[in-house]
């Protein structure tokens, strides 16, 4: 095969390495293999409970139907996966938030090199199994009136939990595995192939409310389909846009030899926090609804349908300003200016017209805020325009909305670029070999 020269592979060398070179063949059939048997799981049903009755008591819960868009269908099918990779998911978030607010765990991520990011991860598979536990706690409570029997006992409470936690565990083990021996990241890899399990059935809705419905219905679902093109652009240019701040190195002397002054950049992304700033503000908005559903108290319920309804202006705002609070907050945690500006005066680098240290510092941490503040503003839009067309136009969608884009989107991005890479290194390795 003629192996191009060009700076990125073509679409046709990429399919054509993944068809001969043997390392990326292997890594792609794990990938899909380790896939296709979490999707199996999902199906494979927590023994003991009436599904039939349970689907039909939340198949119109709108906090159900988010759950369930993340786990493939797995909270509504009552499947030994129902958990999926959520618990991991938190878990992982939990320990980034520690690693920042704690020194001890800072240190140990930053300094102890390999060593510490393994201990790092093996406490984070600890917060996910007793977030496991926890939440299949409240699942087999939440379903025990389901119960096929009439009085469940412990048992029933136990078996329920254990087949959870066990599905959830199996999954995370999977993730690291794909990580490791496939291609992408694991877990990112599974919350997209649970949310593209359930794109077919919105589809389907769709086209038989197109045909059954009249013009304006047609019209509607046009609408629709149009600005969900549109908003997946969008998110690929911002997920793309970063701000490029040039770097000068000085020249230095090694030995005899003279090294010129070299030109760099210093790539700042638009939207640093990717789709976790639009998670971690729909965590905060459920979480009084789901507390109401637990309590079943009116004044919470009435509250709760008042206020937290996505329709609502409260909602909106509220939705709006903790996106905004979260895109700065993990903006902080991804890239710290003090750092930055040590890191290039230890290593002689400077940007033009600025001074090295707390000028440079304050200056990246200027241009980071209005870059920040520009990718929250998108986000906001992405969080909200979906909804709001989709609630003007069809529902077919309901539950596809900006989190699922961003993370559609970001995961293909990723994963694309990655098995580039693979590519890359197999045209190296071919001009080595002529």
């Amino acid at each position: 095969m003629m192996i191009s020269r060009e700076k990125a592979p073509t679409a046709q060398e990429t399919f054509a390495q993944m068809a001969q070179a043997a390392g990326l063949r292997g890594r792609l059939l794990v990938t899909v293999g380790l896939l296709i048997l979490v999707r199996l799981g999902v199906f494979l049903p927590v023994p003991g409970i009436d599904r039939q009755a349970f689907r039909a008591q939340v198949q119109n819960s709108p906090l159900v139907g988010l759950l369930d868009l993340f786990s493939g269908g797995g909270i509504v099918a009552l499947g030994i996966f129902a958990l999926g990779i959520l618990p991991f998911i938190n878990a992982s978030i939990i320990m980034q938030l520690l690693t920042a607010a704690l020194p001890s765990l800072e240190n140990l991520q930053k300094n102890e090199g390999e060593a510490g990011r393994r201990k790092i991860s093996q406490w984070t598979r600890y917060v996910a199994l007793v977030w496991a536990v926890i939440q299949s706690i409240g699942i087999s409570i939440w379903v025990s009136p389901f119960a096929e029997v009439a009085n469940p006992g412990f048992w029933f409470y136990a078996k329920t939990v254990v087949a959870l936690t066990a599905g959830s565990m199996f999954v995370m083990w999977v993730s690291e595995l794909i990580t490791e021996r496939g291609l992408g990241n694991g877990a990112s890899l599974l919350i997209f192939l649970n949310i593209v399990a359930v794109v077919p059935k919105s589809f389907a809705a769709t086209i038989d409310l197109a045909q059954t419905g009249g013009r304006e219905i047609v019209g509607k679902v046009i609408i629709l389909l149009v600005v969900f093109l549109v908003m997946i652009v969008g998110i690929v240019f911002v997920q793309e846009g970063s701000r490029r701040i040039p770097i000068i190195s000085a020249r230095r002397q090694v030995g005899r030899k003279l090294y010129l002054e070299k030109s760099s950049y210093l790539p700042l992304r638009l939207n640093q926090g990717g789709v976790m700033p639009i998670i971690f503000a729909s965590a905060v908005l459920f979480l009084p609804a789901s507390l109401a559903n637990f309590v079943q108290n009116e004044t919470l319920n009435r509250i709760a349908a008042t206020y937290l309804n996505p329709g609502s202006p409260v909602y909106v705002i509220t939705y709006l300003v903790l996106i905004l609070f979260f895109s700065y907050f993990y903006a902080s945690l991804i890239v710290n200016p003090v750092d930055l500006a040590q890191n290039l005066k230890k290593m002689g680098s400077s940007i033009p017209g600025i001074r090295p240290g707390k000028a440079t510092s304050e200056y990246v941490e200027r241009v980071l805020n209005r870059l920040t503040f520009l990718g929250a503003v998108f986000l906001g839009v992405v969080a909200i325009v979906p909804t709001a067309v989709e609630s003007a136009t069809v529902g077919t969608f309901r539950g596809l909305g900006a989190t699922s884009l961003l993370i559609l989107v970001g995961v293909a991005i990723d994963t694309s670029k990655q098995i580039q890479t693979y590519v890359i290194s197999q045209r190296y390795e071919g001009m080595v070999k002529e």
